[in-house]
């Protein structure tokens, strides 16, 4: 196999893993600050407690992106700024998000995240990425059937709309 031998760690990454990686990176810094923000604005414990679980695991995903650029060599991309902490009570009512928005906002972050976490796997040569972003991609997952439960049990959930009553099949 020649230069894509031995240790997946030394096989050279090819520009499609080097964009993946940094974009990725550059989407969780911007999830890692976005994420703060929901945390100011959120009511609900439950809720505090999921955004705290997707900083986590934002921040996790920068670490190791940026430390694979930067073992290649390549820059990763830069650190979004920390925003001021804010309380709940002192955002005006009108500028603040609710929590029955900000629980499909991460739904669908989440959502995103496993499509993208699909793609890079899929385009990977390098076993170590492709394992790294199975990695996610199962956190992510993990994630969402939260995110899916806690927006059914607290009532945020709004549906598309259901067959509640199917077509009767014609017969020909």
């Amino acid at each position: 196999m020649g230069i894509l031998s031995g240790n997946p760690k030394d096989e050279p990454l090819h520009y499609g893993e080097i964009f993946n990686l940094w974009q990725f990176s550059m989407k969780a810094k911007g999830c890692v600050s976005a994420y703060r923000v929901y945390q100011y604005h959120a009511g609900d414990g439950d809720l505090k407690k999921v955004l705290g679980d997707l900083i986590n695991q934002a921040e996790l995903e920068v670490s190791e992106c940026d430390a694979i650029l930067t073992h290649n060599g390549i820059a990763p991309s830069p650190v979004m700024p920390l925003k001021p902490e804010a309380k709940l009570e002192d955002i005006p009512v009108g500028a603040r998000f609710t929590d029955q928005e900000i629980a499909p906002m991460i739904a669908a972050d989440t959502s995103m995240g496993l499509v993208a976490c699909s793609q890079i796997m899929g385009m990977s040569i390098r076993e170590d990425i492709g394992t790294l972003f199975a990695k996610y991609h199962a956190t992510k997952a993990v994630l969402g059937l939260k995110i899916l439960r806690m927006s059914k049990e607290k009532g945020w959930l709004i549906p598309p709309p259901l067959q509640v009553k199917r077509p009767e099949l014609a017969e020909v």
